[in-house]
């Protein structure tokens, strides 16, 4: 046994995180309370291009001036309900960049008598247009983006732990959540070999245009911060910062899964 040194190879730099070069789709913005514009904020500081898209002449007020902060250079009414909306934001991405690296996915939808109904009593047209709005339209942005995601990507949705347990008056999301979930890991599957990443971030409760939706919507919040082992409650801009790093390269390895941002009360029965 000798006492030679031994060449230790020097490691890599540490890779900072950076989305420099970056085009990313972001559908969902509704105004400043929105998961999606805390998302838009973050990977703009980071540095990706984005197209934003609107609901409606009606949102369109509130969306505008949050576009116009992150300098979008795409922006465009996007109601998936609407025949060729999708594709035509899709088409000027498309033509502006001829590549997209990511899209975050944040719309969901349920009628209201379906919301505040029990599951038993949900009408089959509710049922299907929540699924088509919250679901299937995550699958469309897929289909619609693989072709621009020549050098891989990345596909990222929002779901919500009642999409696992029953949580009490979110009702017929639960099961819309749940196929979200699962259709994340068939995307990924399918996906993956094109370097196409797909994944859901689970945020615990957050004061939301579509959360005051949900019946006795306070008391959830209370209770989500109660179980918590921090005892809080996530924001947007924490949505926003965990957002920006699994659209960046640092993920790279991450895809397929369901990642939660609740302070960890998903771990607490």
């Amino acid at each position: 046994m000798t006492n030679a040194a031994v060449a230790v190879a020097s490691p890599e730099p540490v890779q900072t995180l950076s989305l420099a070069g970056k085009k990313g789709l972001i559908i969902g913005i509704a105004n400043r309370q929105s998961i999606a514009y805390g998302v838009a904020r973050h990977v703009r500081a980071y540095g990706a291009d984005l197209a934003i898209t609107y609901l409606n002449e009606k949102s369109d007020k509130y969306v505008r001036p949050l576009a116009e902060e992150v300098n979008a250079p795409i922006y465009l009414p996007c109601d998936v309900r609407e025949e060729g909306q999708l594709e035509a934001v899709f088409a000027a991405i498309t033509e502006k960049w001829g590549k997209l690296d990511f899209v975050i996915h944040a719309i969901a939808f349920a009628n209201r008598e379906d919301l505040h109904g029990r599951v038993v009593d949900c009408s089959r047209d509710g049922f299907a247009l929540a699924m088509d709005v919250s679901c299937f339209s995550f699958i469309r942005c897929a289909k619609l983006a693989e072709p621009l995601m020549k050098d891989g990507g990345c596909l990222v949705t929002l779901s919500y732990y009642g999409g696992r347990k029953v949580v009490d008056h979110y009702n017929v999301m639960g099961p819309v959540k749940a196929a979200l979930e699962s259709t994340t890991k068939y995307l990924a599957h399918e996906l993956g070999p094109k370097g196409i990443r797909v994944l859901t971030i689970s945020p615990g409760p957050l004061r939301t245009r579509a959360a005051s939706g949900i019946d006795h919507f306070d008391e959830l919040l209370d209770a989500a911060a109660a179980k918590a082992p921090t005892h809080q409650l996530a924001d947007i801009d924490d949505v926003g910062s965990f957002a920006a790093y699994l659209v960046s390269d640092l993920a790279k390895s991450v895809t397929g899964t369901t990642l939660f941002i609740d302070g960890g009360a998903h771990i607490v029965g």
